[in-house]
């Protein structure tokens, strides 16, 4: 295509901006705690040439690396894009290359073979680096001083996993980040390859199993002694692929699953739990233990929230979806054990856990939501329309204790968590909104929230001389983490 589609995947906040870009010493209005010292990294997806595909997707955006680096009070900004294989390929070409969503039969002859990801998921640190994921590959590596890409990481050779999710989990006490690539084996494989690798960023383990059938596994979680796997029925199948269709269709009729093994154990030990019907979810809040119980808390959806990955059969129609934050309970003592599933919160998605609840029981989080009495919902993001408020929300009750509404017109990004050195104080979010001028134009800020009191006036506000692509996930990095930075080869 010589244009970028007229569609909502690449109108209102979707519309591609492609500038990488610097800005020292940000306008603040308020002031930032000197405490917040550190850097918050993001990924956006930005695609650098229009697709060949007009039905193509904003989640196929190439991957840029945003960074505010924040510290004594002053803020800098940066965004570069990921120098993947693919995106080379296509720098080169001046061109597109690649063609449907996640369907490699269908990219041009000269790039058959080439590495596909772009890298635009998660910016995920763990023990020194700074890696760019997306799930239908490996993760890349980037400079975090530089924002220069290394290149794309194997842990030193060790992974054999063809896929990296985006969404790891590190150990809060111990370092060690537990991770998983499903298509582990190559495109519509049923294997998923679960590593660990040690707080030294070593590959300590990898084991694959074959999964009931070949979902997308966006997201998993963790306890103290387990790993939690749930899937849900959005299916590929190769054939479908091959014909030149698309890579995932929802399948209302089919069943969710639960799989629970032992963290440390043996994929052998790996027992799975039948649940609803048809449900999807693509985030975990945080998952938990009491006695022989394993808790899982997910952003449940009555069928899949995002359009494209529905046949004809199953028309998408958002005013029949229903959802809520859900916990999923098994009692791993009881040999006959069911699933068991209730809703205990309001709908969101995007959760922002504290890191150190990471596995653990825990008290309460934050996410953005879509409240329809604020307003219509503004034009952009994954699934084409964005949260209007933020919401922090007590799982002991269930309940909201408190909420951020702007008004209508305004778009909010998962926020990340800063915690204090203060015994008792809560910490602070840093989140960017937008604000629609109109169907073509935007602005955009970062606020600095306080955790605990996020409907308070913001500490500050920072006004970004550009707009702003949404982000998918973000993660806050603290300055002395940024100093023991490694950077290339172990």
């Amino acid at each position: 295509m010589s244009k970028y589609p007229d569609t909502v995947q690449f109108n209102g906040l979707n519309r591609p901006i492609g500038i990488e870009w610097s800005a020292c010493n940000l306008e603040v209005q308020g002031s930032i705690p000197a405490e917040i010292d550190g850097a918050f990294f993001r990924a956006v997806p930005d695609p650098a040439h229009a697709p060949r595909d007009p039905a193509d997707i904003a989640l196929s955006g190439d991957g840029m690396v945003s960074r505010f680096r924040i510290s004594n009070g002053a803020i800098d900004h940066d965004i570069r894009y990921v120098h993947t294989a693919r995106f080379e390929a296509e720098r080169k070409a001046r061109h597109a290359l690649f063609g449907k969503y996640r369907n490699p039969f269908t990219d041009m002859p000269q790039v058959q073979g080439v590495d596909r990801t772009v890298a635009n998921t998660t910016p995920v640190w763990h023990s020194g680096r700074l890696l760019m994921t997306k799930e239908d590959g490996r993760a890349y590596e980037v400079n975090p001083h530089t924002l220069e890409t290394v290149g794309s990481y194997d842990f030193a050779g060790m992974l054999r996993s063809q896929t990296m999710t985006a969404h790891v989990r590190v150990d809060p006490v111990t370092g060690e980040m537990f991770s998983f690539g499903y298509e582990a084996g190559g495109t519509c494989t049923d294997q998923v390859a679960y590593w660990i690798a040690d707080k030294n960023g070593k590959l300590v383990s990898e084991q694959w199993f074959a999964q009931p059938y070949l979902s997308t596994i966006h997201d998993f979680a963790i306890t103290e002694d387990y790993a939690l796997f749930p899937l849900f029925p959005t299916l590929t199948d190769l054939d479908r692929l091959k014909a030149g269709g698309d890579k995932w269709i929802h399948e209302p009729d089919g069943d969710s699953w639960l799989g629970v093994m032992p963290r440390y154990g043996s994929v052998d030990q790996l027992r799975w739990f039948k649940g609803p019907k048809g449900v999807s979810a693509f985030h975990f809040v945080n998952a938990f233990q009491q006695g022989q119980t394993v808790h899982v808390d997910i952003c449940l959806t009555s069928t899949n929230a995002f359009p494209f990955m529905h046949g004809p059969d199953d028309p998408f129609d958002p005013r029949t979806m229903k959802g809520g934050l859900t916990r999923w309970s098994v009692d791993l003592a009881d040999a006959n054990a069911t699933l068991q599933s209730n809703v205990i919160g309001p709908p969101g998605d995007l959760p922002r856990l504290r890191d150190g609840d990471q596995g653990r029981a825990y008290t309460d989080f934050w996410m953005p939501c879509y409240d329809p009495r604020i307003g219509p919902p503004v034009v952009g993001g994954p699934v084409g329309s964005c949260f209007n408020c933020l919401l922090h929300v007590d799982v002991t009750t269930g309940q909201v204790k408190d909420a951020l509404v702007l008004g209508p017109g305004v778009a909010f990004n998962e926020p990340v968590h800063v915690p204090s050195a203060t015994t008792g104080h809560g910490g602070w979010l840093l989140a960017v909104i937008d604000y629609e001028l109109d169907s073509e134009h935007h602005r955009s800020e970062l606020m600095v929230l306080q955790a605990d009191r996020i409907s308070a006036p913001p500490l500050a506000v920072i006004k970004m001389p550009l707009a702003l692509r949404p982000q998918v996930h973000g993660w806050w990095v603290s300055a002395a983490q940024l100093a023991a930075a490694k950077v290339g080869p172990p």
